[in-house]
C-alpha cells in the first residue's frame, strides 16, 4: 500500500489527499496549458481516481473543459489555485504538481507539445539563478 500525500490551493480552502503514487508526470508547453498557468508549461502527475480524497472545499472548485483538444482546468473559486481533476475519459485524476503539500513519487516524466514551447521559455536554459528576488 502506497502512502497518502495532501495538497491544497493558495487560500487553503480547497484540500485533497492522494495516494503518492503517480503513472505519468508531464510538463505540458501546448497553447492552452500555458494560457491557463500562465506559465511556460503547465506541470501535471497522473494519478488513479481511486487513490483520490477532496478533504475541504469541494463545492468551490469550478471546472472548465475546452472544446476539441480534451483539455481540462480545474480551480478554486475563491482564489484561482489549480486543482486536481478527473481527466476527460475518467480514468485519471490529473494534479497541479504545484498544489501538492509534499514531493511526489512518479515513474515516468515528459515534455510534451514541446513543438509548441514559447521563444520566450528558451531564455530560461541561461537566466542567472538567485534564491530569492535580487537585491537591486
Amino acid at each position: 500500500m502506497s502512502e497518502n500525500i495532501t495538497g491544497s490551493c493558495l487560500c487553503g480552502k480547497v484540500k485533497y489527499e492522494i495516494e503518492n503514487r503517480f503513472e505519468q508526470f508531464f510538463l505540458c508547453h501546448c497553447a492552452q496549458c500555458r494560457k491557463i498557468t500562465g506559465s511556460a508549461h503547465a506541470s501535471n502527475l497522473f494519478g488513479d481516481p481511486e487513490g483520490f480524497n477532496w478533504t475541504a472545499g469541494e463545492k468551490i472548485v469550478k471546472r472548465f473543459d475546452y472544446p476539441n483538444r480534451g483539455f481540462t482546468s480545474a480551480f478554486c473559486s475563491e482564489c484561482g489555485s489549480g486543482v486536481p481533476y478527473l481527466n476527460q475519459s475518467s480514468t485519471a485524476i490529473v494534479v497541479p504538481a504545484g498544489s501538492l503539500d509534499t514531493e511526489p513519487k512518479f515513474t515516468s516524466s515528459n515534455r510534451i507539445f514541446h513543438v509548441e514551447r514559447a521563444e520566450w521559455d528558451k531564455l530560461a536554459d541561461s537566466a542567472e539563478v538567485f534564491g530569492s528576488f535580487p537585491h537591486e
